[in-house]
């Protein structure tokens, strides 16, 4: 899947990897299944339902989409150890500079963040990622159903739109 990446976005997204799904659709969280494109429309940080052919239509909201693996698609219980890239997602992170990144499973920022994920809760993190404030998320995927919380989607949304607000009154 090609980096959704602009300089200066409000939020990047996060993955993990593709699914299987997602790969042959050359779309992100393809799987009808998963909850991803209606849990933003839902929060508001989509102003419709888009469908995941439309992941290039976030750029113009503000949103980026990267994944931790890039190179591989699976579940991530099926990624080989090699798979995961932390250094090269903070190569991006540190040349795109968005303000927010939230990672969209608690393994992906697992990965990165180098804690194990029940050191990680849902919401903001303490620690900053290449200047950028984190954010872990519940995963939307239909393997992660009975674990499914809106909430931190839903401050995620609160605290990007906030942030917005406060750059506009400047010229913005």
């Amino acid at each position: 899947m090609p980096d959704l990446l602009a300089p200066g976005l409000r939020l990047v997204l996060v993955g993990t990897a593709p699914s299987r799904i997602s790969a042959r659709a050359g779309a992100y969280y393809a799987n009808p299944h998963n909850k991803f494109w209606r849990v933003l429309h839902e929060v508001g940080l989509t102003p419709r339902l888009l469908s995941p052919q439309e992941f290039p239509s976030l750029l113009p909201l503000g949103i980026g989409l990267t994944d931790v693996a890039k190179k591989h698609s699976g579940v991530d219980a099926s990624l080989p150890t090699e798979a995961w890239e932390p250094q090269e997602l903070r190569k991006r992170l540190a040349f795109y500079r968005p303000q927010v990144v939230a990672f969209t499973s608690k393994r992906g920022a697992s990965e990165v963040l180098g804690l194990p994920t029940g050191k990680l809760p849902y919401g903001p993190q303490a620690e900053r990622l290449e200047g950028a404030e984190v954010w872990v998320l519940p995963s939307t995927s239909p393997l992660g159903h009975n674990h499914f919380q809106l909430a931190p989607w839903q401050a995620l949304a609160r605290r990007v739109q906030a942030g917005v607000a406060e750059a506009e009154p400047s010229g913005g």
